[in-house]
């Protein structure tokens, strides 16, 4: 195995890693924010904690650093489409034309997402250029369709293993 030390070969070995891909939403000051996410994972099952990053020079930092929570969607395996609506383009153009649920905390869901995780704001960690987010999950969701995957820097599917 060869070392390498530049910043395109440590993405790539960053992305031999297969993720799922999700979306992240806020609500703050009135307004919906949200964003493709692959960096989400399970944190702790008692109490209950999750875990994403964001960027800190991205446009939506204040909004999710400040709101006091968020809301994960597990993107399906249908979605994908939905991966690259919510990478780009304003946040109007974000939601256009995409189901969701305005849940208690005011929050958005995408309806037709895998599980769902509405989490309070638990504490932000300093992580280099990103933050990390960790959220106390205050409500949740699934369902039994199939997740999308993020593997090599292309979407994909997940297919279990022959048992």
């Amino acid at each position: 195995m060869q070392q390498h030390t530049d910043a395109m070969d440590y993405r790539k070995a960053l992305s031999s890693f297969g993720t799922g891909v999700t979306v992240v939403s806020t609500h703050w000051q009135g307004q919906d924010s949200a964003m493709t996410c692959n960096s989400f994972s399970s944190v702790s099952l008692n109490p209950r904690l999750v875990l994403w990053s964001i960027r800190r020079e991205s446009h939506s930092h204040e909004a999710f650093t400040r709101s006091g929570g968020y809301t994960v969607s597990v993107l399906a395996q249908h979605q994908a489409a939905l991966a690259g609506q919510f990478a780009s383009g304003s946040m109007d153009e974000r939601f256009a034309n995409v189901p969701v649920d305005r849940l208690d905390s005011q929050r958005l869901r995408l309806s037709q997402a895998v599980a769902w995780f509405d989490c309070d704001l638990h504490q932000i960690i300093e992580a280099g250029d990103h933050h990390i987010l960790l959220g106390a999950v205050r409500d949740f969701g699934v369902s039994d369709a199939a997740g999308l995957g993020f593997y090599r820097s292309q979407l994909s599917q997940f297919a279990a293993l022959p048992a």
